[in-house]
């Protein structure tokens, strides 16, 4: 009886660090999954800063999903408001994304989870993401409420 409990010690001993071993190896994976984000953009026609903003998206962490045209009708379906538009709309998590929003303010969006439509940078400021220039305008990163109202999610100065 001796011998058989102890095989059946070495047996789930094996077996702990089987899993053990296993659960190291997938570990390293689980946060990079966790972490994938995806934005879909629709871009405005012939926009070169579209995909600078895409290319600012993806070195910050997003998996994004590109659709050459068709902002306007996205911004629609998303119901931002065309006051706040600009050359291309996304879409993550449930939110819009209109304009070159930084990836700071996406992540903040996404942690944050306010009851709102999403973020839009009206225009194209010089300096934002996107807009790479050695000018850099001033603008706000406008949190646009259910109602359609902009409140100042977040200042670059």
């Amino acid at each position: 009886m001796d011998a058989m409990k102890h095989d059946t010690r070495m047996s789930l001993s094996r077996r702990d660090v089987t899993l053990a071993l296993a659960g190291a190896a997938i570990a390293p994976v689980l946060p990079a999954l966790a972490a994938t984000t995806v934005v879909e953009v629709w871009t405005g026609p012939s926009c070169s800063c579209c995909h600078g903003w895409v290319d600012h998206l993806k070195a910050n962490g997003f998996t994004v999903t590109t659709h050459d045209g068709g902002n306007t009708d996205a911004r629609a379906r998303l119901g931002m408001p065309v006051d706040f538009g600009s050359c291309h709309t996304g879409v993550v998590e449930g939110y819009a994304l209109e304009g070159h929003v930084p990836a700071r303010e996406v992540q903040r969006l996404l942690a944050d989870r306010p009851d709102a439509i999403g973020l839009a940078v009206p225009g194209m400021p010089r300096g934002s993401p996107g807009m790479e220039s050695s000018v850099h305008d001033a603008y706000d990163v406008l949190l646009i409420s259910r109602d359609g109202r902009p409140s100042v999610f977040q200042s670059y100065r």
